[in-house]
């Protein structure tokens, strides 16, 4: 007699990118707070407009990279979501 397994949910953690080159206006989300996909976790200054940056994925931010004032690369990660 086979057992049945349910498979188990696996949470890999998930980078959040910087769209396009840039300058962190403002950190939006903490690590230990819950995301849900598309909530804004960092705003980018990218050419005189504001960019939210938003969460692939639902989620806890485990890890901010960057700070206010930092420039970025495009595809630079910025946090990363678990």
């Amino acid at each position: 007699m086979a057992a049945n397994f349910a498979p188990e949910e696996v949470h890999l953690p998930t980078p959040v990118t910087a769209p396009m080159v840039g300058k962190v206006l403002k950190i939006e989300k903490q690590p230990g707070e819950r995301v849900e996909e598309d909530d804004v976790v960092v705003v980018l200054e990218a050419m005189k407009m504001e960019i939210p940056v938003v969460a692939p994925v639902s989620g806890v931010v485990k890890e901010v990279l960057v700070a206010p004032g930092q420039a970025v690369d495009a595809e630079q990660e910025l946090a990363v979501i678990e």
